[in-house]
């Protein structure tokens, strides 16, 4: 007979049933940011810029996230008024709508500035307000060092991403851009220059 493993729930009949453990649930919240938050990261460091349908996919997610917090009650009670900072994406479309770029360079800069920040920070922020929605203990049973864990791999997920951007004429071609659909970045390397 062997002994219980942890996250083994007994059953009637003497079978076992797993049980996820809060570590294996917050490790699909890691990958979950991971994800989200690689190209955008990538594409700042290889085009200088963040592509316009990431910033719109973000703004369609947080808004419809703040749609389930308003309309949930449950919701509502354990987001509360945090649910407020999913409305910063529609505030940064707003705002960028109001300025134009013939109000000069430094609103323009700011409205850039803020669009970076929405992503980096925004994308993040929104996976961990919707892990509250379907995990509502999960701020009880997560320690701090589990939070900053998150934190740390998904902030080495963005300055890795982001330093590969700003590389990638080292091991990715004019040609490989092209064929997936992609723009070719600046500094990108045409297969037929390549040595060899």
């Amino acid at each position: 007979m062997s002994l219980p493993r942890p996250g083994d729930d007994p059953q009637p009949g003497g079978r076992s049933a797993r049980v996820a453990l809060p570590f294996q649930s917050l490790g699909v919240i890691v990958v979950g940011m991971s994800l989200a938050v690689w190209w955008p990261a990538f594409t700042l460091g290889a085009w200088g810029e963040i592509f316009f349908d990431t910033l719109l996919q973000v703004w369609a997610a947080a808004t419809a996230a703040f749609v389930v917090v308003v309309l949930v009650p449950a919701a509502r009670r354990r987001i509360g008024w945090l649910a407020v900072t999913l409305l910063l994406p529609t505030a940064w479309l707003v705002l960028t709508i109001a300025i134009s770029d013939e109000t000069g360079n430094v609103w323009v800069a700011l409205g850039t500035l803020a669009g970076v920040l929405l992503i980096i920070l925004g994308i993040p922020w929104m996976i961990w307000v919707l892990a509250r929605i379907v995990w509502p203990d999960i701020n009880e049973q997560v320690p701090l060092r589990g939070k900053v864990l998150v934190l740390g791999t998904v902030l080495l997920i963005v300055a890795a991403s982001y330093t590969l951007g700003l590389n990638q004429a080292r091991f990715l071609t004019c040609e490989d851009f092209a064929i997936s659909g992609n723009s070719e970045p600046p500094g990108c390397v045409h297969q037929a220059d390549l040595p060899g």
